[in-house]
């Protein structure tokens, strides 16, 4: 049996489906839907059940999973940057994750969880998934904060022999629908051209980039999937990881390959920042690889423009968007 907490979330479903596609379906759901539109992001998965959070964590603590639990791909969070509750964010991100990590130490169940590229803080020390320079960092929001003390709770305790923590970058897919404003540029670029044939997009405060060309590292959501399939078939490979393309592209790069996936030419307006995130944007992420790498995994990731027209033509364009 798998366990995946947050299996009704973005990752967490795409991952549900990349194990049913491997033949697995003895997989225990772990969330909180709420009154969200998650739980669509469910139908048509093959699991053997589901679990609220809280049931679940009072079964971690009495220890009462089954026997045959083999691993546990733990990416629930709150993963807001804008929640400003931060004991709110320590508790069900950090605490949470706590308690998983030693059950799973404890039980010889594979763990890995989701960190976050949240963590590298506006990058100025580079985004190189070294464990021993963790302490340099300084994330630039509560949601990244809570994400960090983890990291560095589990590098204290020596974990990072036995766990796989990854940091992922700004990753976009099927199954993120229910993220509003927190979805990727992808999706709303996709429903906005749909309905009106432009796009908007911030413009640049900093001299050396142009409008629309401040640069992240978008990683396809199908990637991340098989990066976590491969860890958990993999015990040996732990450590902190990141997992992003490694080619930092531009917002225009994005944008544009939507465009020409739906056959239109591009139409992107440029529109002033709101003050308030000014001082929190970051210009440029491109994730180091070369750890993944050296670890044994060799599968490439898709290139921008091969994403986005997997993710535009076999499930935006389709009656049922869901993977």
């Amino acid at each position: 049996m798998f366990i995946v907490t947050g299996g009704a979330g973005f990752i967490g479903s795409a991952f549900i489906a990349k194990l049913n596609s491997e033949g697995f379906k003895d997989i225990l759901v772990v969330d909180e839907l709420g009154s969200s539109s998650r739980w669509k992001n469910l139908v048509r998965k093959s699991f053997r059940e589901y679990v609220h959070k809280d049931r679940f964590i009072e079964m971690v603590r009495g220890n009462c999973l089954p026997a045959s639990v083999e691993g546990i791909v733990h990416l629930g969070a709150c993963s807001s940057t804008t929640e400003r509750n931060v004991e709110y964010l320590l508790q069900n991100n950090y605490e949470y994750t706590k308690t998983l990590a030693e059950y799973s130490i404890h039980n010889a169940i594979r763990f890995v969880y989701a960190s976050s590229a949240a963590t590298y803080g506006d990058g100025a020390l580079g985004y190189d998934d070294d464990e021993s320079r963790l302490g340099e960092l300084a994330p630039l929001n509560p949601y990244g904060y809570s994400k960090h003390l983890f990291d560095l709770w589990a590098r204290k305790q020596g974990l990072f022999s036995h766990i796989v923590g990854l940091k992922f970058f700004n990753v976009y897919g099927p199954n993120e629908y229910y993220k509003d404003e927190m979805a990727s540029v992808a999706w709303k670029a996709f429903n906005k051209i749909q309905e009106s044939g432009s796009f908007s997009l911030f413009k640049s405060y900093r001299p050396e980039y142009k409008d629309g060309e401040q640069m992240r590292d978008f990683v396809y959501v199908k990637d991340c999937c098989d990066v976590m399939w491969w860890l958990l078939n993999n015990r040996a490979a732990n450590g902190l990881l990141n997992v992003g393309s490694s080619k930092a592209r531009s917002w225009n790069d994005l944008v544009g390959a939507v465009f020409r996936s739906l056959g239109r030419s591009p139409r992107i307006e440029y529109i002033e920042m709101p003050p308030q995130l000014r001082d929190q944007y970051q210009y440029f992420t491109e994730a180091s690889m070369s750890k993944l790498k050296n670890i044994g995994f060799t599968k490439s990731f898709r290139s921008l423009e091969e994403g986005i027209e997997d993710y535009v033509s076999q499930h935006l364009l389709k009656s049922d968007p869901h993977w």
